[in-house]
């Protein structure tokens, strides 16, 4: 039997895979990709706390808090200015909203997360959307 991962490891592992598929993946749709990925997760931790599966709860609400930090660690500050500054702020409070409703089984923390994301999400692909062509 393989020995339980240590959390370092586990996320150097996580970080890893992501660096690597970023490989071949346009840096828009990656981003697409890991916001997606985080409202999923949350969107399973929100079903484990109304189900009362807490064990199922923590490592979901881990997942999706270490994309959203890697999104954070991934800012541009310099290029990025002003939105950068916000985004790295809604970041930070959304990795502690969701380590506050990870204590208390709080369905509703992690909802006021996900709303977060769903509306940076809607923002990021509606930027990925082409424009209007011009003849």
């Amino acid at each position: 039997m393989p020995a339980p991962q240590s959390g370092a490891l586990r996320q150097y592992q996580n970080t890893a895979v992501i660096d690597a598929a970023s490989a071949d993946i346009p840096p828009q749709q990656l981003i697409a990709m890991l916001l997606s990925g985080a409202l999923e997760r949350l969107n399973a931790a929100r079903g484990c706390i109304l189900a009362g599966d807490l064990l199922r709860k923590a490592p979901l609400i881990a997942s999706a808090s270490a994309i959203i930090e890697h999104l954070r660690l991934c800012l541009d500050h310099q290029a990025g200015g002003e939105i950068a500054r916000n985004l790295d702020a809604l970041y930070d409070y959304m990795g502690r909203r969701l380590l506050r409703a990870n204590l208390d089984n709080d369905a509703e923390g992690v909802d006021e997360v996900a709303g977060l994301l769903r509306t940076i999400k809607a923002a990021w692909d509606e930027v990925g959307r082409p424009g209007p062509r011009l003849r």
